[in-house]
Formats: structure tokens, sequence, C-alpha cells
């Protein structure tokens, strides 16, 4: 009869701080088990979560939360926080459709803090979250746990800066999973710290030199000791850069060694003033797969727990990322102005087959998409033909640079922006349904979207001939299947693609809802209707005769987009129509007005009304409220403005 595991018991982290150092390590192993088994089947982020099981185990027997708070940045290593508080039974719902969220969630969890998915954030919303503590007079502990990658990231240092400045008591956790450090000073480091944080040593410290300063000789042997002390810390111990910064340093300590977590944390608490504890841990440790290949499973689909080979991995269209990173080589071949930039995500954006090729002309610059934009910005400026590639939801951040620094220099600057529309499982805070919106609203922007992998390199060979900043937006995961062009050519900019004609209503589509609206209109034909689909290709600028000779030859022209509706493709259209003194009934379909949750991206655009049946819906149910054709008004042959949505 096997044995109760420990993890069946733990309801809450009050639950742990009763048990052993043995019941501890075989907590930890049920808990890489779950998450190797559970992340198996639903895919997520792996690799983050084993390495961070120890260093949660002594978080939460450190602390008293949710009466203590813990922000984690990014999100993506809460796996573990999660099973310790309360969402053991729910976790193999694990990223689906109503299920536990694959990051932190404020409405699914009080032990949840922050909603986070982007990097470099913890710290500004921890120390926001101790300056209100201070404001009405608590006590709690504030945790920020940052990686030292997040720590790229400019926001970070700023957040650090600050607390530096205002000396609150805080705890910022540094998960350092990347670093190497030597022993000898790493146990340095470990053993300066310890005392530094020894509530002994610090009284014994400041009752000594407040004696000494009362004499002139002792001032001046305080002085000459503190010089001594500062100059030897810089030389030996590795977190100088945040003492100078105005936190007392910890460490490095063992990650993976829930005593030191705890004990670095319960010392930490009693520091009247910010602490940063820098804790070394093992990407993808416990699991061999993971701790041999950290990146290839630290966001992973479903896999095979023996092999550690992703499910269904072979065969099938490839990626658009795919496509995009070997064009992108291939354009850079026949052009040697161009460069490569990335935000520390080289495999996620396709940009490592570029790397690889041109590693003198590739950028990595890590967590820090402000700079990736400014970086373009003088490297056209200096005669280069800079290609930005970064998740839609991600170019966000960068959002003045590319006004400022791009756009109002009129740069020709190609950003690439993989992961557009809903992503799925990931969810809110990685669907890229903004960029159009954005996007659309900077002067001298042109923007472009495929329908297939296909017309991406069409469309990237045409960027980079084009001048001024351009963006191409395109879908995460596999393409249609379709053949790619052995020659690419020049897309003309402001013409779309007409391909199927009609004479009832017109389905005008963007990017992956081009094959959607070619799939409604099938089934509108079954109902009766004759519907003409349009592939857009252009977002900016607008096929104006198109549109034109779409609303004078149609009842209803549908717009249907992956993007908000508020400020979108279907927006553009509008104002064009308005511009035009056109008046015809148009339907918007887009994403909502609202934060879209996680699940199978097939299943999010079924819920949002994006699939071929919701458009077929959708236009059926519009076409119901207008007159029939002979009632239209003659001329122009356009209905009332009233009606346009």
């Amino acid at each position: 009869m096997c044995a109760e595991r420990i993890l069946d018991t733990i309801e809450s982290p009050a639950d742990l701080k009763q048990l052993s150092r043995e019941q501890l390590e075989r907590l930890a192993a049920e808990i890489r088990e779950t998450l190797i088994e559970t992340v198996s089947k639903t895919g997520g982020h792996l690799a983050p979560n084993l390495g961070v099981v120890e260093l949660t185990l002594g978080l939460h027997r450190a602390l008293d939360c949710p009466r203590d708070k813990i922000v984690w940045d990014v999100g993506h290593q809460a796996y573990v926080h999660k099973l310790l508080t309360g969402r053991r039974e729910r976790f193999e719902t694990l990223r689906s459709y109503g299920g536990v969220c694959g990051f932190p969630k404020r409405s699914e969890s009080p032990y949840d803090v922050h909603d986070t998915g982007h990097a470099s954030t913890s710290v500004s919303v921890a120390l926001g979250l101790a300056c209100a503590r201070d404001r009405v007079g608590g006590d709690e502990t504030i945790v920020a746990v940052i990686g030292d990658g997040s720590l790229t990231g400019g926001m970070a240092f700023e957040a650090l800066n600050h607390l530096g400045h205002l000396k609150t008591r805080m705890i910022v956790v540094l998960n350092d999973n990347e670093m190497s450090i030597s022993r000898n000073v790493g146990a340095l480091a470990n053993y300066l710290g310890r005392v530094r944080l020894d509530r002994r040593y610090r009284r014994l410290r400041d009752d000594v030199e407040s004696a000494l300063a009362r004499t002139k000789i002792g001032a001046a042997m305080v002085a000459a000791g503190e010089a001594a002390k500062e100059s030897f810390k810089q030389l030996l111990v590795p977190g100088m850069l945040f003492e100078e910064l105005g936190l007392k340093y910890v460490g490095p300590i063992d990650g993976h060694d829930v005593g030191q977590v705890e004990s670095a944390v319960r010392a930490a608490k009693d520091v009247d003033g910010p602490v940063l504890i820098h804790a070394v841990t093992r990407k993808g440790k416990g699991y061999v797969h993971a701790e041999d290949r950290p990146d290839a499973f630290h966001g992973i689909s479903p896999f095979s727990v023996e092999s550690g080979k992703v499910n269904g991995g072979g065969g099938g269209a490839r990626s658009y990322t795919e496509v995009f990173g070997r064009a992108l080589v291939a354009e850079a071949e026949r052009d040697e102005r161009i460069v490569a930039i990335t935000a520390a995500m080289p495999s996620g954006t396709g940009l490592s087959y570029f790397a690889e090729r041109f590693p003198e002309r590739f950028f990595d610059v890590g967590i820090a998409e402000e700079h990736a934009v400014g970086l373009a910005a003088g490297l056209a400026s200096g005669g280069l033909l800079p290609v930005v590639a970064i998740y839609s939801t991600f170019l966000q951040r960068a959002y003045d640079q590319l006004i400022m620094d791009v756009a109002l220099q009129g740069l020709h600057v190609v950003f690439a922006l993989d992961r557009a529309g809903l992503v799925g499982e990931d969810g809110p805070t990685h669907h890229g349904v903004f960029d159009l919106t954005y996007l659309r609203s900077i002067p001298g922007m042109s923007i472009m979207a495929p329908a297939d992998e296909a017309e991406l390199v069409h469309m990237l060979h045409t960027a980079v001939t084009l001048d001024g900043p351009v963006a191409i937006r395109y879908p995460r995961g596999a393409g249609a299947g379709v053949a790619l062009p052995g020659t690419p050519e020049v897309v003309e900019a402001g013409k779309s693609e007409v391909r199927r004609v009609g004479s009832d209503v017109a389905l005008v589509a963007v990017g992956r809802m081009v094959p959607v609206a070619e799939q409604a209109a099938d089934l509108l034909a079954s109902e009766g209707v004759d519907a003409t689909v349009v592939n857009a290709r252009w977002v900016k600028p607008l096929d104006l005769e198109m549109l034109s000779e779409a609303a004078r030859r149609h009842r209803l022209l549908v717009t249907v987009e992956e993007n908000t509706g508020c400020g979108g493709f279907g927006a553009a259209v509008l104002e064009a129509l308005s511009d035009l003194g056109i008046e015809v009934p148009v339907l918007r379909l887009a994403a909502p007005d609202c934060f879209v949750t996680h699940g199978a991206t097939e299943v999010l655009l079924r819920e949002i009304g994006l699939d071929p049946e919701g458009v077929r819906d959708a236009v059926l149910g519009r076409l119901l409220d207008l007159p029939a054709r002979s009632e239209r008004r003659s001329g122009a042959g356009h209905t009332s403005r009233r009606r346009a949505r």
C-alpha cells in the first residue's frame, strides 16, 4: 500500500511549517513529479518551475501569506506557489479554458497579489505595496521574486534605485538560474551576507560604533574602519552593485536548500530597510530533459515524459515563426545592411537562424524592449536596416520609442510582431490583440498582415524595400501549410486581394481571419447569402478603391480582425468610409472590449465569435436588420449612416 503523499495534505502554506527536513525533501520530489506529469499533458512553463521548488517552499515557511505578500515577476514560475495555496486539486486544469491560469491571477486566489505576465515589473509593484503598507500603518512583509533575466529590463533597475532611496522595509529575492559563481567567492559572499543580516552582529556593531563615535579618536577609527570595510567589500562581495543602490545584500545562497532560503528570508524580515537575497538555482532541476535543454522546456507544448519529445512534433505545416526566421536570413543574404534585434527571445522569434548565420549582425538586448527599439533607431540612422522581432504583447512596452525614436525621425525600421492575435493558453497577458490599434495611430507607420505563411515571405521582402517604419503582424503556431515562394515578390502598397466574389455581403478580413472568412462564406452560401471575401493585406494604408467598390456593390460590409475592436482595422474602415462620404452598413467583428481569458485558441475564437460559425451567425443577424435590396436608396445605393456600428 502506497503511503499518502505529503502534497495531498497541503491545503495552505501554514501546513508547511510543521514539516521536518526529510518531509520537505519528500514534498519537493512530489511537487516535481506533479509538475512534470501535469505540464506533459497541458503544456506550460516547466523548467522555470522545476527550478524554484525549494525556493518557494522556503519562502512560504518563512512568511505568513496571504497576510505577507509575494509578487512573482512574470509569474511563469508560480506553479509551485499555486500547488501550495489551495489549487492542488484543480491543478490538472492548468492553462485550460475555465481552469487554473498559468500566471498569478488575483481573481483566482487571495495568495496571488498581482496579475503578472510581463517581465521586470515585480520590484515596482512590490515597492508600491510596501509604501501603501507604511502609509496605512501595516507591518506585513512584502517580497518581490525576480529572475536574473528580468533584471536586464530597465524598469527593474528604476525600481531598485527608488527602493534604495526610500529605504522602506522590503525583500527582493533574485532567482539566479544562469549565472556561474565560483565556490570560494560564493562561500565568502554567503558568509558575509549571513553576518550582515545577523541581529547579534548588527547590534554589536552598532553599539561599538556608537561608543567609539563619542570621541575624536574613536570617530576617526570608525571612519577608517568603514572605509576599509567598503574597500574590502567592493573587492570581494558580488552584491556590491545592490549595496551601492541602498539594499543590503545577502548571498549567494543555495536556492535548492529550503533551510537556507527560509533562514535568509527570516533574517531579512528583521532588517529595517530593503534587502536583496541572491538565490542560485538550476532551471529544470529534477528532470533530466529539462536540465539538459532548459530553453526548450521553458515554455513547452504537451510532451512525452519518457523521451522529452513534444507530442506530434514531427511533420505538419511550418510555424509562422520559423518561416519568418528563415525568410529573414534569405533577405540578409541579399542585403548586407540588414541586422536583427531581439529582446531575449532568439528562439521564440525565429531569430536563432539569423544569429547562427550572421552572428556579427545579430543583437540580443535582453528583456529590454524599449532599448531594442531605441537601438534600432540608432542603427537605422547609421545606415543599416534593422529588423526588430518582438512578440506583439511585448512591443507595447516600447510605444514611446516607436513614436519618438523611430517614426518621428522617419527611420526605416522593420518590426516583426510574432504572436499577434489570441495566443491561447498563456492568456490575457500575452494575447496580441492591441497592436493594430497602437501601431495604426503612429504617423508614417505601414502595417501588413499575411493571410498565410507564403504571404509572410512576400511581406517581409516588401518591408525591407519600403521607406520609414514598417510592421508585419502574424500569429502564433503553424501556418496553413501552403507552398512557400521560391522568389519573394513585392506586395503593392495599399492593395488588397479579392479571394471570392459575391453580391450580398463583403467580408473584408485581416491576417489569420482571412481563411475564417472564406469558411464563413461557404456557410453563408448554404443559407442563400452570396459573400465576397477580401484579404485586406494592408491595415495602413488601406485599399480605398476596394472599400468604395465593396460599399457600392454589397448590402453589408463586414470587417473581421483578431484585434480589439477599439481603434483597430474595423475602426480604420469606418474612418475611411466617413472621409470618403460613403454611407453603408458596417458590421465590425473583432476581439471584445475586455481581457480575453486563457484556453485553447480555437475555443477562445469560438467564444468571441471569430470562428466561421460565429461570423456566419453575426452576418445573418445583421442582415435581418437591413432593408431588402429593393428598398435601398437609389443612386449611390448606400443605407443610412445611423445603422453603421
